[in-house]
């Protein structure tokens, strides 16, 4: 309303960025904006309301724990309704249901079954149950004595309509009585300045109203205030009490004056609707208690949420987030680094990444499948909280594992789709490539992404436009180099070409790397620490299919190679333990060396101990403050950090 008296020509999506949308006693969710949106330009629609869930593992078995349901759903009635669905067979996967509810809030608790998928089950739940509820908008009021349908905007002008008419008629009343005081008042002014002859006049009277009368005739006096001089009490005729009767009407004149003014400026009018506006909302305001997924419509959200630059981890273990990068303040290198992440021991941090909260997200798992997601849709968690799991997110089956994710721009955009391409690699040292445009149409469910041969599974998937160079490294040691151009783009479901032959049985490939920028080098590392960072031009390109060239020396000493990545001076490389250590260091450190020699120490490692993984840490360098993600290098597996310059003895 304040927005609106600000600037009466505003407009309905101006006024939507101060009302997002109703809020409901229960809380909730709001599930999609365009029935919000609708009702707020049209005053009709369809708003979807769902329960607040989330999943939880008790005693050993995952659960689905609700605590806040729609607005006027029964919580008895929908229990007992699900629980005759479940035994109609109608929903599957729950084993039992507890309310858990007490004076502290709501938590009904929906155990499942050990082969049900969590997402599944709340997604039948939400189609079969008043855990899903909508509500209709039907903005009919009585104007003028008519009934009309009215949007927001017509809600509000006529609310402050209403409001002004308040305030003028207060303010009218309010100046009356304030003029009937000062009335009297004057009257009694007069009778004090003439004190003695009141009183002479007073006792010469027969009765009140021949007093009144003479007073009257006297000094000129109304009715109104002749009576109010003859009931005048006598300790008003003290010099105390005349000087507060001085003081009381001029006080009056100004607020008279005051009145006065309001009523002849409009402009006053509507600042005092704002102060006892503002003032409501700091007297009665509280959090939304409804929160709204705009995920759930679709509707075009790049208006409701920034476009900012945010940190995606994923651990390990498959927990996700995203964090504001302005969390991250920038340190220096060989600071002690900030606690990154609340994992459990087992866990740690495996792929970290820039990206902005209107890109896309494309999942692919190891068997072979490719989940969509925006990335405002991934949770939001602060720098140390754990994450939530990716199988709480996407319907991936329980024994499929995310291995590969890629962040692009719009999906809806066809130029941008057909002009890039899905590379992917497996550890069987297959290759495949298909038209971006061919994931531009998502399924709850997952789509097929390559058809994965048994005994192999899914290593790597790169966004290409079509010219790169590709890499792939094999964990004897070898790598190939071939042109991107010699893999024909495939449809989704064909199993793909050779891309390296392995050396043995038990060989695999360990990565893909997609070259363009051809100043890069190559970086390679070995399981117990070594690596080693050769020029592209080292590797001599070849047919896609052959068997590769040495790109470092692997004894009993180095282990098995474990990662390849291509690199440049401006990035940085963070090394993970599989004791949950994390290690950064700037690639500028590390000279270029030969292609086939055994490299140098990157990591003391303790006993039994060996590296997980390596990630790549880009800077911005065009925004240089953008950088400041790099402070997640350095952390134990309880998640605290260290700084890399100790001396081991003290680490």
């Amino acid at each position: 309303t304040v927005a609106f008296i600000d600037n009466p020509e505003i407009e309905i999506d101006e006024l939507i960025t101060h009302i997002k949308a109703p809020d409901f006693p229960t809380g909730g969710i709001i599930y999609g904006y365009d029935g919000v949106k609708e009702a707020f330009h049209t005053g009709r629609g369809r708003i979807v309301m769902r329960a607040k869930a989330h999943f939880e593992e008790v005693d050993g078995r995952e659960c689905i724990v609700v605590t806040e349901i729609p607005y006027q759903v029964n919580k008895a009635d929908m229990i007992k309704k699900t629980a005759d669905l479940i035994n109609d067979k109608k929903i599957e996967g729950i084993s039992n249901i507890r309310d858990e509810s007490d004076r502290k809030g709501m938590r009904v608790v929906y155990i499942l079954k050990r082969d049900a998928i969590p997402n599944i089950v709340l997604n039948t739940l939400f189609k079969y149950t008043a855990l899903q509820s909508s509500f209709s908008v039907n903005n009919i009021a009585l104007v003028n004595g008519r009934p009309q349908l009215l949007n927001v905007k017509e809600i509000i002008s006529y609310f402050v309509d209403h409001r002004h008419e308040v305030v003028v008629r207060r303010t009218k009343f309010d100046l009356k009585k304030a003029e009937d005081r000062a009335h009297i008042l004057e009257g009694l002014i007069i009778a004090s300045d003439n004190i003695d002859e009141v009183i002479s006049i007073i006792r010469a009277s027969s009765d009140a109203d021949t007093a009144r009368q003479n007073l009257i005739e006297r000094f000129e006096l109304t009715e109104i205030q002749a009576r109010a001089i003859v009931e005048m009490r006598l300790r008003q005729l003290t010099g105390l009490e005349q000087d507060k009767l001085r003081s009381e009407y001029e006080e009056i004149l100004k607020t008279i004056e005051d009145l006065k003014d309001i009523l002849a400026r409009k402009d006053r009018r509507m600042e005092i609707i704002k102060e006892e506006l503002l003032e409501v909302k700091e007297k009665y305001g509280d959090d939304r208690r409804s929160e709204i997924n705009f995920a759930g419509g679709d509707l075009s959200i790049e208006d409701m949420i920034p476009d900012e630059q945010v940190v995606i981890t994923i651990s390990h273990a498959g927990y996700i987030k995203r964090t504001p990068l302005s969390e991250y303040k920038t340190q220096h290198r060989g600071g002690v680094g900030q606690k990154a992440s609340s994992t459990r021991n087992e866990d740690f941090l495996e792929h970290l990444f820039v990206g902005t909260n209107h890109q896309y997200m494309l999942f692919f798992t190891q068997s072979g499948k490719c989940f969509w997601m925006r990335v405002f849709e991934i949770p939001e968690g602060s720098r140390t909280s754990k994450g939530r799991a990716i199988q709480n997110l996407i319907n991936i089956e329980t024994d499929d594992k995310v291995k590969a994710f890629i962040c692009t721009q719009d999906l809806k955009d066809e130029d941008y789709v057909n002009s890039h391409y899905v590379i992917m690699a497996t550890r069987k040292g297959v290759v495949k490539k298909t038209s971006l445009e061919q994931y531009s149409r998502p399924r709850q469910n997952g789509i097929i992404a390559i058809n994965v041969r048994e005994g192999d599974e899914l290593l790597e998937a790169k966004l290409t436009t079509g010219t790169s160079q590709i890499f792939l490294g094999l964990r004897s040691g070898k790598a190939i180099r071939f042109e991107e151009s010699k893999t024909r783009p495939m449809g989704r479901s064909a199993s793909g070409v050779r891309g390296i032959t392995l050396a043995s049985d038990d060989d695999e490939v360990i990565g893909m790397v997609s070259v363009h920028n051809f100043e890069e080098d190559i970086l390679v590392v070995s399981e117990n620490g070594y690596g080693k960072r050769s020029s592209i031009d080292d590797y001599r390109i070849t047919n896609r299919g052959g068997k590769g060239v040495k790109t470092i020396s692997i004894t009993e000493k180095t282990g098995g190679l474990v990662a390849i990545k291509n690199v440049s001076d401006s990035d940085d490389l963070m090394i993970i333990n599989k004791s949950g250590i994390a290690i950064r260091m700037s690639v500028d450190d590390l000279r270029t060396m030969g292609r086939a020699t055994q490299g140098v120490k990157l990591i003391n490692l303790k006993d039994n101990d060996s590296i997980a993984a390596v990630a790549k840490v880009m800077k911005d360098e065009d925004n240089l403050d953008d950088v400041d993600v790099r402070d997640i290098e350095v952390k134990t597996e309880d998640g605290t950090a260290l700084d890399t310059q100790e001396p081991e003895s003290e680490k």
